[in-house]
């Protein structure tokens, strides 16, 4: 069985699969009479004729070391996670090597900070740590199938 480390969150690292979801660092608007921050595009919502729909999901835990054996993608829309509790989480992704993932990655995220999926990205199942979490998810909804899965040799995730 293959063994990975999961590598901490950046968004250089994460770039080729989409945006980590954070407030950045500077290019802050100030709204509501300066007592609010805006960090304002953080991604952008991929939909492919479809509707972006807002939902929220609710996941049962893993803990490391994780066996993932399963990733999906979704070829007609981005989709966002961010975490609505005050855990770290797991995002596993892959390249895409002709139609089927290629080697994972695991990103250990940061508690209060999220990741958009790009259209087509292979991912892993959402996948909170040590207790059940509520994530806010904005994906696509519509026409046309939006759902490939595919079961790979099983990669063991530890920290």
């Amino acid at each position: 069985m293959t063994r990975i480390t999961a590598r901490p969150l950046t968004a250089e690292a994460f770039a080729p699969f989409g945006e980590v979801l954070a407030p950045k660092s500077a290019t802050v608007r100030m709204i509501n009479e300066g007592r609010c921050e805006r960090h304002h595009a953080l991604a952008t919502v991929q939909r492919h004729g479809g509707e972006a729909i807002i939902s929220i999901f609710r996941s049962q835990p893993v803990s490391l070391p994780y066996d993932c054996a399963l990733l999906e993608r979704h070829p007609l829309g981005s989709q966002a996670f961010m975490p609505l509790g005050p855990d770290a989480w797991l995002s596993v992704v892959a390249p895409d090597e002709g139609g089927r993932p290629g080697a994972p990655l695991a990103f250990l995220v940061p508690a209060g900070v999220g990741v958009n999926l790009r259209a087509g990205v292979w991912h892993g199942v959402l996948t909170p740590l040590d207790r059940a979490a509520d994530f806010l998810v904005v994906d696509r909804d519509g026409e046309g199938t939006n759902l490939e899965e595919a079961h790979i040799a099983p990669v063991t995730i530890e920290a």
